[in-house]
C-alpha cells in the first residue's frame, strides 16, 4: 500500500489533534512540539473511539478504547476503500451522537483524517466548501491539501465511490 512520505514543504503540525467541532478530533501521529522538534502523538484514553487511517506501533490507543483501523494510501482510493470512509464518517457521526469523544487519526492529521472528518460533516448538514474550510480552519490550513480528496468531497463520496468501481 502506497501511503504519503515526508513532504518538505508540507510542515508538521503544531499539536496532536485539534478539535474540528465539538466532539470531533482530527490528528496525526507527530506534531512539532516546544522548541520545534518532532514528538510522538500517542493517544491514551483521551477519547471514547479512536479510528485509525495509518497505524505505527506505539501510538496507542490504551486497551478499552474503541478503535477502528481502516489503512488508505494518501493518493488515489478505490470503491471499497471509499466504502470504508464512509463506514468511519457514519461511526464518527453515531459516536458524537450518543456524547462520546471521537479523534480521527492519519500521519499529519491532514488528509485521510480530513476526508473522513469532513465527510462527517456534511453528513451532519454542511456543504463540501464548508466542511473544508471548517477542517482547514480548526486544523491547519494544510489539512486537506491533497486535491483529489476535495473533489471526492465536492462530487460526494457515494458519487465518488460508483465512479471508481465503474473504473474497476
Amino acid at each position: 500500500m502506497r501511503t504519503r512520505g515526508k513532504q518538505p514543504d508540507v510542515p508538521a503540525p503544531d499539536s496532536p489533534w485539534s478539535e474540528i467541532v465539538p466532539g470531533l478530533w482530527m490528528g496525526g501521529h507527530e506534531f512539532r512540539g516546544h522548541g520545534g522538534r518532532l514528538e510522538l502523538a500517542v493517544v491514551r484514553d483521551e477519547f471514547d473511539l479512536v479510528q485509525t487511517l495509518l497505524r505505527l506501533p506505539g501510538h496507542g490507543p490504551d486497551p478499552g478504547v474503541e478503535h477502528h483501523v481502516w489503512p488508505i494510501p494518501d493518493g488515489p482510493l478505490d470503491g471499497t476503500q471509499l466504502a470504508g470512509v464512509m463506514r468511519l464518517a457514519r461511526a464518527a457521526c453515531d459516536a458524537l451522537e450518543q456524547g462520546r469523544r471521537v479523534l480521527v487519526r492519519c500521519y499529519s492529521g491532514y488528509n485521510r483524517s480530513g476526508l473522513v472528518v469532513a465527510h462527517a460533516l456534511i453528513r451532519q448538514g454542511r456543504s463540501a466548501d464548508e466542511a473544508i474550510r471548517l477542517v482547514r480552519a480548526r486544523r491547519s490550513p494544510w489539512a486537506l491539501h491533497n486535491e483529489l480528496f476535495v473533489d471526492y468531497l465536492r462530487a460526494g463520496l457515494s458519487t465518488a465511490r460508483l465512479l471508481e468501481e465503474l473504473t474497476e
